[in-house]
């Protein structure tokens, strides 16, 4: 019988097309988690990047020590792959103690995680990667577990059931999330500590791309650090997921270093363009642009053009394009900026884009606000 441990994370909710192997897709799948684990820093001192919430980590767990008690369970929150289980395990690192690992869709029963808590040793490090999604009878149980270090254990069922109060070793739960706003209050206001993760700025990738090279061996010249660090999204884990593409081409068809030359031409025969948008971020603004003439146009219909699930779009897509300022949304659809224009070759439409046209007034009595493309 397997241990609750003995579980995987979670592969992403993949849909067709995108999930699997995109090369920006900011996802981690099984296979990459072991390269990641190798490039992965033990410490404080060697992580890099979110310098606040490293600082405040580092007060938390020094505290502890000093005290001779596990620190506050801390939170982590933030986009995937900007190092939230990194730092999660250099939390054990630091603190000298295990650090075991599952996920919230992962514990599916409140005895499953009782069964874990119970396999704690003192000070343990209990990691629970998108706990958000944690099952609800799961969370009752943690809620005690946190505060009071006890779990009841319910044995029997019906009238005749009773409850009995098992004592767990002290412990410190890190939780990391992608969706925040998905926790309910009472298991957010349980955490001492929460960090938000914030995403890299490219001299910090650059730092990043120069260490991950460093431990797999390549040779790796400053302009071509700086191309791939250009194109990697602000996430370390996409940036590392580049110099491992740039790197077979260097080593397959150019001298096996990697110069910015290499690197462009390695990242457009992956079609990473100069802005890190790839096939499907492209279809989605030439959709957007050139098919509805710039939008408004509902995620649905943007999705059956592009040939993908609204999910995909929505959830992958969309969350870059708006922080890169070539797409919004606006309660009429989603809307082409102007930038997306330029950056597609294309005349921005005479009397501007219909961003600019576009408010948030409330439509008159019994009007509708839905365009012919809203979904």
């Amino acid at each position: 019988m397997s241990s609750p441990f003995d579980r995987g994370l979670p592969a992403a909710d993949a849909g067709p097309g995108r999930f699997a192997d995109a090369a920006v897709d900011p996802q981690a799948g099984d296979e990459e988690r072991v390269v990641e684990s190798a490039l992965r820093p033990h410490s404080l001192t060697d992580f890099i990047g979110q310098p606040k919430v490293a600082r405040q980590l580092e007060l938390v767990l020094e505290g502890a020590k000093r005290r001779g008690r596990p620190p506050d369970h801390v939170l982590l929150s933030g986009p995937p792959g900007l190092g939230k289980t990194s730092l999660a395990l250099i939390i054990g690192s630091e603190l000298g103690t295990a650090v075991k690992i599952t996920s919230g869709p992962a514990i599916e029963r409140s005895g499953d995680l009782a069964a874990m808590l119970s396999n704690l040793a003192p000070g343990d490090v209990l990691f629970i990667d998108e706990i958000h999604r944690i099952a609800r009878p799961a969370e009752e149980l943690l809620y005690m577990a946190m505060e009071d270090f006890r779990v009841d254990v319910v044995v029997g069922k019906g009238p005749g059931a009773t409850a009995i109060p098992l004592e767990i070793n002290p412990f410190t739960l890190v939780g990391a999330t992608t969706r925040a706003g998905l926790l309910t209050g009472p298991l957010r206001d349980r955490f001492g500590f929460v960090g938000q993760m914030e995403f890299y700025e490219p001299a910090e990738l650059e730092r990043v791309l120069a260490r991950s090279a460093a431990l797999l061996g390549v040779e790796l010249t400053a302009d071509g650090s700086a191309e791939i660090a250009g194109r990697s999204r602000g996430t370390p884990r996409i940036a590392n997921r580049l110099l491992r593409r740039v790197r077979d081409y260097a080593e397959v068809r150019a001298d096996g270093r990697v110069t910015r030359a290499v690197a462009e031409a390695a990242l457009a025969l992956y079609d990473v363009d100069h802005l890190g948008l790839d096939r499907l971020d492209r279809a989605v603004l030439e959709a957007l642009v050139m098919r509805f003439a710039g939008g408004p146009v509902g995620v649905a219909t943007l999705a059956v053009a592009v040939g993908e699930e609204p999910h995909t779009v929505e959830e992958v897509c969309e969350p870059f394009l708006v922080r890169a300022g070539l797409l919004a949304r606006t309660p009429r659809g989603r809307v082409a900026t102007e930038a997306a224009w330029h950056h597609l070759g294309q005349p921005v439409p005479r009397g501007g884009v219909p961003l600019g046209r576009v408010t948030a007034d409330p439509p008159a009595p019994g009007s509708s606000s839905e365009t012919l493309f809203d979904a």
